[in-house]
C-alpha cells in the first residue's frame, strides 16, 4: 500500500463488500458481547479497530460506492492548523448528510468514492503524510490481510492445528460467494462451521443468515 494511501489501493467495492460481511458474519457469530462490526441503513460499520480508529462501506449500486475512516495514529487531518476538507470536490451522489455529520465531528482521516470503474479520493497537500487507510483497514487491498483478521475475529474457538490451517481458505471460499451474491444460508453455515468447530448456537447461525440476506450476498436483496 502506498504512503499516502492512493486509490489504487482499494479492490473493487463488491470484493469490499464481501470482506466487511464476512466480518460481520463471524464476529455476531461469537458470543462474547456487543459487536463492533454493523450493518445499518448508511453501510456496514466497523466502530473500533483499534485506539478508536473507524471505517465505513456504503455501496449505493454497481457503480457507487463510498469508504471512509480514521486511524487515530495514522490519519493526519490537520496542515498549517486547518483541518483538511477530505470532501472537497466530491460528487453530487454522495450521501452528504451523513458525510457532513462525519466531518463536524473531524472523524474522517480518508475518503474515497468508486465511480466511472474507479476509486477516487481529493488531491492531498504535499504535507499530509498518511491518511490512515493501511492502519484502520489494510485488508482493502489484500487478500492476506482480510484472512488474517478473519480469523483474529474468529478467535481460536478450540480449533486444532490442522482446523487452523484449513480457515483461511474456507474464508476465502466464503468471500468468492459472497462476491458473486450466491453465498446461501449453505454457504454460511460452512464459513461458521469451519470458523467455530465446536458449534454455533441456532439464534446466532439464524442471524447471520439474515444478516447475509440483508448485506445482499445471498442475491435476496441488493446490497445497502
Amino acid at each position: 500500500m502506498h504512503v499516502p494511501s492512493r486509490p489504487e489501493d482499494l479492490d473493487h467495492p463488491a470484493r469490499l463488500w464481501a470482506r466487511a460481511v464476512t466480518f460481520a458474519l463471524l464476529e455476531g457469530a461469537r458470543d462474547d458481547g456487543s459487536p463492533e462490526h454493523v450493518l445499518d441503513e448508511h453501510g456496514l460499520w466497523c466502530h473500533a479497530t483499534g485506539a478508536c480508529g473507524w471505517w465505513r462501506l456504503t455501496v449505493l449500486d454497481e457503480e457507487r460506492a463510498v469508504f471512509v475512516g480514521q486511524d487515530p495514529d495514522g490519519s493526519h487531518t490537520h496542515v498549517g492548523g486547518e483541518q483538511i476538507d477530505f470532501l472537497a470536490g466530491g460528487p453530487d451522489w454522495l450521501p452528504w448528510e451523513q458525510l457532513r455529520e462525519d466531518a463536524e465531528g473531524n472523524l474522517f482521516g480518508f475518503v474515497y468514492w468508486w465511480e466511472n470503474g474507479s476509486w477516487h479520493r481529493i488531491p492531498y497537500p504535499e504535507e499530509l503524510s498518511e491518511d490512515g487507510l493501511e492502519g484502520a483497514a489494510p485488508w482493502v487491498g489484500s487478500e492476506a490481510e482480510f484472512t488474517a483478521l478473519a480469523a483474529c475475529l474468529a478467535g481460536e474457538d478450540g480449533r486444532t492445528r490442522e482446523e487452523a490451517a484449513e480457515l483461511p481458505g474456507a474464508v476465502t471460499r466464503f468471500r468468492e460467494r459472497a462476491e458473486a451474491r450466491t453465498a446461501d444460508a449453505a454457504a454460511v453455515s460452512a464459513l461458521l462451521a469451519a470458523a467455530f468447530p465446536r458449534g454455533v448456537a441456532p439464534d446466532r447461525l439464524d442471524a447471520a443468515v439474515d444478516l447475509a440476506v440483508r448485506a445482499g450476498v445471498t442475491g435476496a436483496v441488493p446490497a445497502v
